[in-house]
């Protein structure tokens, strides 16, 4: 199955979790430093993954992944995703 791409801010919270529970991968441009780097978030089934230029960071809980996307910015700031 073909990653998502998108950029950051451009997806709802919503939206990349459906996709990672697709069992897709979700790849985020996201700039830092006047770069652009690629995020990759997944999910195995039990386990999601946010895999960082610089670190595979880990989460055990659909909740957890979602605090992670909205604190590091690969999702919009909207209503529907911040009701989560």
């Amino acid at each position: 199955m073909e990653p998502l791409h998108a950029n950051a801010g451009e997806l709802a919270v919503d939206e990349i979790i459906a996709a990672l529970a697709d069992g897709r991968r979700v790849v985020i441009v996201t700039e830092l430093l006047g770069s652009e780097h690629e995020v990759t978030l997944r999910h195995d089934g039990s386990t999601f993954y946010c895999d960082t230029p610089t670190t595979l960071h880990k989460h055990g809980t659909e909740a957890e992944m979602r605090q992670c996307i909205h604190n590091q910015g690969y999702a919009r700031d909207d209503a529907e995703s911040s009701e989560h």
